[in-house]
């Protein structure tokens, strides 16, 4: 019960304006040092059968992603295929429809599906760079049929604000030419001419959206199972954020007043 007396307490202290702000905007949480989750439903594009799902932590401008994607072309001339993929950002944040091709050869290639995703924000790659310069090197792309990919590495100033606004979508390239139409298997890739049109045309699409469930921080008390425990945890859990996003302190353990006039 101490916990939810606390809480009236500072709501009418005026923290409850905080609290709101704080639950309603993740740049505010991340303003106050904590972490934001989006996560990414993969699903086939031009005919692929794959699948795949894809979480991102961002904690200011460092991102943390954890990928799991299956069902997508396994060989490349002889070797495990490299699946190029990236962050994409700037334009409508969703992923192309059919429409999109409008050569007509049966592929939404990169450039076609562009206005629906936009331009390389990051680059999913599992060493060095991640810059979109490294957007098609497939020595350091994610490669086989199956994808575990898990990396923490920064983002700039673009790609976070892409993310945070929903306009932040994650593509994996590369088909299995043997599906393609005819005509495709004859195009050149549309971003590197030496690479058929298979090897860069995209494979799995799914807006960043954020995340319905986050995790609880680790090392917390235990508190045990039921009853009350869980939401009085909860509810401090949440109070200790807003007051830092409000940048208020608890004096005397009576009231809150603001940081500034403290003597």
């Amino acid at each position: 019960m101490r916990f939810k007396k606390l809480a009236v307490a500072f709501a009418a202290s005026g923290g409850a304006a905080a609290l709101a702000l704080f639950a309603l905007n993740p740049a505010t949480a991340q303003a106050a040092g904590a972490s934001t989750s989006y996560e990414a439903n993969l699903q086939a594009i031009n005919g692929s059968n794959a699948s795949g799902t894809l979480m991102l932590t961002l904690n200011g401008d460092q991102a943390t992603i954890t990928e799991h994607a299956t069902g997508l072309a396994a060989t490349f001339s002889g070797k495990p295929y490299p699946h190029v993929q990236h962050i994409h950002i700037g334009a409508k944040g969703t992923c192309p429809t059919t429409s999109a091709d409008t050569n007509g050869d049966g592929v939404i290639s990169t450039t076609e599906g562009g206005p629906s995703y936009g331009a390389i924000g990051a680059t999913l790659s599992t060493s060095g760079p991640t810059t979109p310069a490294s957007g098609t090197v497939l020595n350091i792309a994610p490669s086989g049929a199956t994808i575990d990919y898990n990396r923490t590495f920064t983002l700039d100033a673009a790609t976070v604000a892409s993310i945070q606004g929903n306009t932040g979508v994650i593509v994996v390239h590369g088909l299995d030419p043997a599906t393609l139409s005819t005509k495709a298997q004859a195009e050149k890739s549309d971003l590197v001419p030496s690479l058929p049109l298979a090897a860069t045309s995209p494979a799995l699409c799914g807006a960043l959206v954020a995340a319905q469930t986050t995790a609880v921080p680790a090392g917390g008390a235990a508190t045990g199972a039921g009853g009350t425990s869980h939401t009085e945890r909860n509810t401090l859990e949440v109070l200790g954020l807003a007051m830092v996003a409000g940048s208020v302190l608890l004096i005397g353990g009576r009231k809150l007043i603001p940081a500034r006039t403290r003597s």
